[in-house]
């Protein structure tokens, strides 16, 4: 109700600080919701799933443990949470979409669940490939190890670095549709991506050798590659639709021009 309220008695969707405020704290409570019942289901995922992240472990020669006695409940947590964070991500991800965008109109909901469509795939592929790329930053760590010595990593350690690259991996991949989206309801231009392309890369490249450290080049290409593309195909799509916009603008403007000259009212 609050949306359709604030659309009516103000179509470009402004709204006071005050109020912003207040939507955000009403999608941060329906994200946190939708994560909670994802965690319980998470629970239920717990053990093969660490079996999945501890195996590249294994296969380069690592092995984990817990060094508390209180660390497995700790780690049940921790993955439950993660899983609940890529089980609920059509819900936050739409909460996240509805907050940047409010008061959203019939054609911007479509949008936003196009933006939902396009993000959950490239959020779990960009975990996927973070999932592909851990043995090779493994195999290069562990093989710093001198010869007197064994690598017996805590497993709390362990999982906070291998979630970090997935989710770093998985979040970046969402950014271009973001992009997109933003395009598709006329917040962004196309030619601003373009005039700051240059920072655009900057940025990508930095972004994948933070997330994914390693001394091999393969570790930061496997992120930066996709990115790249997917920018690249953003920013297409972005002047594409920029290109349409400008068309469907003039082909109003000519036509309001030959309704005033006829004497006929202009919607």
């Amino acid at each position: 109700m609050t949306e359709r309220t604030g659309r009516k008695s103000n179509p470009e969707g402004r709204m006071a600080l005050k109020a912003h405020l207040i939507e955000l704290r009403n999608r941060l409570f329906i994200s946190l919701g939708a994560l909670f019942l994802a965690a319980i289901g998470g629970f239920f995922l717990y053990r093969p799933v660490l079996d999945l992240l501890i195996k590249p472990l294994k296969d380069a020669g690592g092995m984990a443990n817990f060094s508390t006695a209180v660390s497995p409940f700790d780690i049940m947590i921790k993955v439950s949470l993660f899983l609940a964070l890529i089980m609920a991500s059509p819900v936050w991800l739409y909460e996240l979409w509805a907050f940047i965008v409010p008061g959203l109109k019939k054609k911007e909901k479509r949008t936003a669940l196009g933006f939902i469509a396009a993000s959950v795939p490239l959020l779990l592929l960009g975990i996927y490939l973070g999932y592909w790329v851990l043995p090779h930053a493994l195999i290069f760590f562990l093989g710093l190890t001198p010869d007197v010595a064994v690598n017996l990593i805590t497993i709390p350690e362990y999982l906070s670095f291998v979630l970090r690259l997935l989710l770093a991996f998985g979040l970046s991949m969402i950014i271009p549709v973001l992009l997109v989206g933003l395009n598709m309801i006329g917040i962004l231009p196309g030619r601003v991506i373009v005039k700051n392309w240059r920072i655009t890369v900057f940025l990508i490249c930095l972004v994948a050798a933070m997330a994914a450290p390693g001394g091999d080049a393969l570790t930061m290409f496997v992120l930066a590659g996709p990115l790249l593309v997917l920018f690249a195909a953003a920013t297409v799509i972005c002047l594409i639709n920029d290109k349409r916009r400008a068309k469907r603008r003039l082909a109003q403007e000519e036509e309001n021009e030959r309704l005033i000259a006829n004497g006929e009212p202009v919607d």
